[in-house]
């Protein structure tokens, strides 16, 4: 290739980005979305609780396993028998409810294994389009992981701890992957103030001692880095990331490990990592958190997609295990 048609090559990549960023700002400022609103389905009140301890949880779980099992009713007198369904199983009397808001979208926080002994917690932070009504991949995704923790944890390192729980929380308003919202930090910041909550209350049950990992998938990642602050977590995991908001890993602003990774036909790579301020918004997150730009600790995803992280004998889902786990302190690599 000559001199000349590396500059043409530069420019063509240049004009790409530049119409690919505003097709981004077009399809997040601009254009409306499709369809009607949902309707607003009916549901009580979330249980009122004191926050929990390691003496009162099983309280916490069966108080919100009560509440899940009348918004199923509600719903169900509503006529919607999806979220009905949704609702009833959610209100099993093996589920682990740390939380349970069945109004709107919905939102849940999910304990899989014991919380209350365990030296290490993953905490699992959804991207976009999570709700009630989808709430089952994401489920699906914590009880793999929670099965390949079981798997490669050693025993509680700690007398009278067990090794590994995890935590499926669903406790923001997710943006939709086709909306107005996904492509800026909106939901993300008032998600954060959210996530730094369920850190301290999970420290009220754990103790100082227990570690705590968040594994962020996609917009989750951008959620996770606005709380990243001062966060007491030994780890912080972004997956399918567009981006964070923020230039680097250093500018989270965290004492935590920052990992990242991206599957080898995972869609989001073609997403234009630019950010532009229009209206008072900023659209798009800036630095790809793969690259060497961002500083941070890149691991092996191995070649799915942006819904396989967590798949089952995955390269992602056991990278993501040890990471949580404390197994490895460097990058590793396909």
């Amino acid at each position: 290739m000559g001199p000349g048609t590396a500059v043409r090559w530069r420019r063509r990549v240049s004009r790409w980005r530049r119409t690919a960023l505003a097709a981004l700002i077009c399809g997040a400022v601009v254009l409306p979305l499709s369809g009607a609103a949902r309707p607003e389905i009916p549901a009580p009140a979330p249980a009122a609780l004191a926050a929990p301890t390691a003496g009162t949880l099983e309280e916490a779980y069966a108080a919100n396993r009560a509440n899940a099992a009348e918004a199923s009713r509600m719903a169900a007198a509503h006529g919607d028998r999806h979220r009905a369904a949704a609702n009833r199983s959610m209100a099993d009397p093996s589920r682990r409810l740390l939380a349970f808001d069945g109004r709107g979208a919905g939102l849940a926080t999910e304990v899989f294994g014991d919380l209350a002994h365990a030296d290490r917690v993953a905490v699992l932070v959804p991207g976009s389009d999570t709700s009630l009504d989808t709430y089952g991949r994401f489920r699906a995704a914590a009880l793999a992981l929670h099965r390949r923790l079981a798997a490669q944890a050693p025993e509680g390192a700690l007398p009278g701890r067990t090794p590994a729980a995890v935590v499926a929380w669903l406790g923001y308003e997710t943006p939709g992957t086709v909306s107005t919202t996904v492509a800026t930090t909106g939901r993300a910041d008032r998600a954060a103030p959210k996530l730094r909550a369920l850190v301290d209350t999970l420290r009220g049950v754990t103790g100082p001692d227990a570690r705590l990992a968040l594994l962020c998938h996609s917009y989750g990642s951008v959620v996770c880095a606005r709380a990243a602050d001062g966060l007491d977590v030994a780890d912080i995991a972004l997956v399918g990331s567009p981006g964070t908001g923020a230039d680097s890993a250093a500018g989270l602003h965290t004492s935590a490990r920052v990992w990242a990774a991206r599957g080898a036909d995972d869609w989001v790579q073609h997403v234009p990592h630019l950010s532009a301020d229009l209206f008072g918004s900023t659209v798009g997150f800036g630095t790809d958190p793969v690259s060497p730009d961002f500083g941070a600790r890149v691991f092996a995803a191995g070649d799915g997609g942006h819904s396989d992280y967590f798949k089952t004998g995955s390269v992602s889902l056991t990278n993501l295990a040890r990471i949580a786990l404390g197994e490895i302190t460097e990058v590793t690599h396909d």
